[in-house]
């Protein structure tokens, strides 16, 4: 599946929940940070940032967690600034 994020997350039903289930993941830590976040902001995200959350949800597991907990930085395809701005949201939930 492509990191790029296209339709109205908002207006959708079926994006929302896509969403959510791709913000399941196997590690314990990864899976609270997103939920949490989801549970407090998906109602108000943007499809830029839905955009963004996409293309992190194509990342491996530990990948993931070494830009959550700001171990590493966001290079190549997610160095983007829509990207970066939802990392620092991630990290502050």
């Amino acid at each position: 599946m492509s990191g790029v994020y296209s339709g109205l997350h908002q207006s959708d039903p079926a994006n929302r929940a896509r969403l959510r289930w791709r913000a399941r993941r196997g590690l314990l830590e990864n899976d609270l940070i997103l939920t949490r976040f989801l549970d407090a902001h998906e109602e108000s995200l943007s499809d830029e940032e839905v955009d963004a959350f996409s293309r992190l949800m194509d990342l491996s597991d530990n990948a993931l967690m070494d830009l959550l907990m700001a171990k590493k930085e966001p290079d190549a395809e997610l160095d983007l600034p829509h990207v970066r701005a939802l990392l620092t949201r991630l990290q502050q939930a």
